[in-house]
């Protein structure tokens, strides 16, 4: 396994600069965000530190360079819309934009492309299913046509009432993986994988390990603390943000020892890359990078 970083909590910088931090704190990888250039549609969004608009083999080979200078690599490339967005132009912009990152990944080298299948947040799952399967059958054989694997991550995109009551993001529990990797039988469909959604949904961050080995191609390692306490005044019906805190990986409700071990027993050998979102280390570059430093220590002993 290595230990990395999503770029995420590092807007202000180039993408140099986020290489060469990494490497100061010695990680090995980076998941690189390649939203396209804009302004972001929410937090944690919108953060571009490659754009794949008209990305060339030059271009590719700078970044491999940089990449080589630093002596840090790249786990994959990021971008997490919605497209099951019910305008179908947010949609359609959406898909194109998967297919830019993926011909960028594919000459980057890379195998890992990590996103979102997104959600009609006012449909069911049943409702949703025939759209998911018109958009995401043609993604995935573009992308096995490319040589690089789709790594869904199982955030529920359900946090406030902007998102209710479905929340944005279809594939979050095992037997909707079940089902979706039935219909879409493909090598190159599988899990950006995050234990903390698992927890937010008040189950085993474990569990689906074994049954999903194969499908793990990428983790996110993210804690967070459910308050009891909050639950108890509000009810489990309130809005998630309610009654839960992100936090940095054994800061939460997450026995890392126990989850690390349970990754080793499946044998997954990918990148492990510390995602912060955890506020209380302020909103200031140097607490965010205070954050990443702090997620290390805690992961680093896990890893040869």
């Amino acid at each position: 396994m290595k230990l990395g970083l999503v770029s995420a909590i590092l807007p202000e910088l180039s993408l140099e600069e986020v290489l060469k931090f990494a490497a100061a704190e010695r990680l090995a990888c980076i998941e690189v965000m390649c939203w396209p250039v804009g302004k972001a549609e929410r937090k944690y969004a919108g953060i571009t530190h490659i754009d794949v608009n008209g990305f060339t083999r030059a271009q590719a080979d700078d970044v491999n360079a940089l990449c080589a200078r630093y002596g840090v690599g790249l786990s994959g490339l990021g971008y997490y819309p919605n497209a099951l967005d019910p305008d179908p132009v947010t949609a359609k912009k959406a898909t194109d934009h998967i297919k830019k990152v993926i011909r960028a990944a594919a000459l980057l080298g890379l195998q890992n492309v990590n996103t979102f299948i997104g959600r009609d947040w006012t449909k069911s799952v049943d409702a949703n299913w025939p759209r998911f399967l018109k958009t995401w059958k043609p993604l995935i054989a573009f992308a096995a046509d490319h040589g690089i694997k789709i790594g869904i991550e199982n955030c529920p995109m359900l946090f406030t009432g902007d998102e209710w009551p479905g929340g944005k993001n279809l594939l979050t529990t095992p037997v909707i993986w079940r089902r979706a990797f039935s219909d879409i039988p493909s090598k190159h469909f599988g899990l950006n994988y995050d234990p903390s959604h698992f927890i937010l949904q008040h189950m085993d961050p474990l569990s689906p390990l074994r049954e999903f080995k194969d499908k793990l191609f990428h983790l996110h390692a993210k804690d967070v603390r459910i308050r009891r306490e909050r639950i108890n005044d509000v009810g489990i019906f309130a809005t998630p943000l309610e009654w839960h805190q992100p936090r940095l990986p054994g800061y939460g409700d997450i026995d890392w020892a126990r989850f690390m071990a349970a990754l080793m027993d499946v044998g997954y050998d990918g990148p492990v890359c510390i995602e912060v979102e955890d506020g209380t280390f302020g909103s200031t570059l140097a607490g965010r990078q205070s954050a990443v430093r702090v997620a290390r220590h805690v992961l680093a002993p896990y890893f040869g």
